[in-house]
């Protein structure tokens, strides 16, 4: 059985989004995906004030805390690991966040072309 390392849509090895906050499916700091992650939590995002009001405003509040969850609530500045969906969502509506390339997981190119990804990237490509 062989280990495979994630890719990144870049096709490099994927490396962390965040530890603070914890992030990623796995809670692991990486947007890895898995069989279970329906959502697929695969687009390391930076939080800014107007994506977390457009994600509440589509019923996923991102700022409140859910201790039971161990999870912190997010503010703006945050990178998190978004489902691919809400960020294609965002991207559409004009509300989309930065995206951290190199930990954004290859499987982002499924709902987002590497152009419009290009677009709101903060990290050197």
């Amino acid at each position: 059985m062989t280990n495979r390392i994630p890719k990144n849509v870049l096709g490099q090895p994927l490396v962390t989004c965040s530890t603070d906050p914890m992030t990623g499916y796995f809670r692991d700091g990486c947007c890895q995906t898995g069989a279970g992650d329906v959502g697929l939590h695969v687009v390391c995002a930076v939080m800014t004030d107007a994506f977390l009001e457009f994600s509440r405003s589509r019923g996923n509040d991102l700022m409140t805390p859910i201790p039971a969850y161990q999870f912190p609530g997010l503010q703006a500045g945050d990178r998190w690991c978004l489902c691919a969906v809400r960020w294609r969502e965002a991207y559409d509506a004009g509300m989309a966040p930065q995206v951290v390339l190199s930990a954004t997981h290859v499987s982002a190119l499924e709902y987002a072309s590497l152009e419009e990804l290009q677009q709101f990237a903060v990290d050197d490509v």
